[in-house]
């Protein structure tokens, strides 16, 4: 009993102190000051949104919500910041799926490779039943997808060769997230994957750790990738959804019209952060071409769907063949 009470007063005290009012000015009358991280720079598409959900929900509560940002890994890596978010250390995070998998193991399914073909596709599948059936574990674990920010298409980079067809991806050491689906594509290319995490990325590059890796533009481009990577190719081998995550603990605690506006407001931080996102991506190709990494533009993706047909039957079974027939219909 007394280690429970101990736990106890640990969780509280950790939420309290998040909560305390140690700020100048108006913030200081805010009844719940409440802490979000994410990986990213603050020029991302995330740090944008994050912002962006700031300002809406500091408006819909009338102030009695303010909320601290903490970007480019501040709060740990994606893994910690999850299970901070389970304890209610942390209370909100805009993350990659591939570390959730660990604890709702459903979005393996939108790890795997070319399973949209299409931005609008992947709304609708992500903002519809499926999407509401992939993130249902996750109250069971103590946390709440508020919905599915952007983090973009995934390319390929590498400092060994140009990339146009799958077969030119083979016999590499690349770079994934320490997800499933993301090793079985690398492997399928006839490749070698390679976990690392992604604070430590760029010293896996520049010291040949690793020959390459994999991303959507924003990350190659802030992290400054093209200046230790020669080739980039346009592989779109992936969507890659963003969870808005809160800590459902502090979800609870909240009276009924505080989590009326934190609803509301990540509807539209949503919807905003997609939008950026889009923006961006056409302006961050833009600035890679002034970069001396060479970009292939038009590989053969025919090719690569084509290498990549055993990881859907490697995971038809655990996943379900009627789930990818529903996305399907979804096209």
């Amino acid at each position: 009993m007394r280690v429970y009470l101990s736990i106890l007063s640990i969780l509280l005290l950790i939420f309290v102190s998040g909560c305390s009012s140690n700020v100048n000015g108006k913030e200081r009358d805010a009844e719940y000051v409440l802490r979000l991280g994410h990986l990213q720079t603050e020029t991302h598409p995330y740090h944008k949104g994050a912002l962006k959900f700031k300002e809406l929900v500091e408006e819909k509560s009338n102030g009695r919500i303010r909320i601290d940002i903490f970007p480019s890994s501040q709060l740990g890596n994606g893994r910690d910041q999850i299970e901070g978010a389970q304890i209610g250390s942390i209370h909100f995070h805009i993350g990659s799926v591939a570390p959730v998998t660990n604890f709702a193991p459903k979005f393996n399914l939108l790890n795997l490779p070319y399973l949209f073909e299409s931005r609008e596709h992947a709304f609708r599948v992500l903002d519809g039943e499926i999407g509401k059936e992939i993130a249902s574990d996750l109250e069971n674990r103590g946390l709440i997808n508020l919905g599915y920010m952007e983090n973009g298409w995934r390319h390929m980079t590498n400092n060994k060769k140009p990339i146009k067809t799958s077969a030119d991806a083979a016999k590499l050491k690349l770079r994934v997230q320490e997800s499933p689906p993301y090793i079985s594509f690398i492997k399928a290319l006839g490749s070698t994957p390679v976990p690392v995490p992604f604070g430590e990325l760029y010293t896996a590059l520049e010291q040949k750790v690793v020959d390459g890796q994999e991303n959507p533009l924003a990350q190659i481009y802030l992290n400054k990738f093209q200046e230790v990577q020669s080739y980039l190719t346009l592989t779109a081998h992936n969507y890659d959804a963003a969870v808005f995550l809160m800590s459902k603990t502090t979800f609870d605690t909240l009276p009924e019209e505080l989590q009326k506006a934190v609803s509301e407001a990540s509807a539209e931080a949503v919807d905003y952060e997609r939008k950026v996102a889009m923006e961006d991506e056409k302006k961050l190709l833009e600035d890679l071409k002034k970069t001396e990494i060479e970009i292939e533009e038009n590989p053969d993706l025919d090719s690569f769907r084509e290498a990549v047909k055993q990881v859907y039957e490697e995971y038809e079974e655990t996943i379900g063949k009627e789930l990818f027939d529903k996305i399907e219909s979804l096209k």
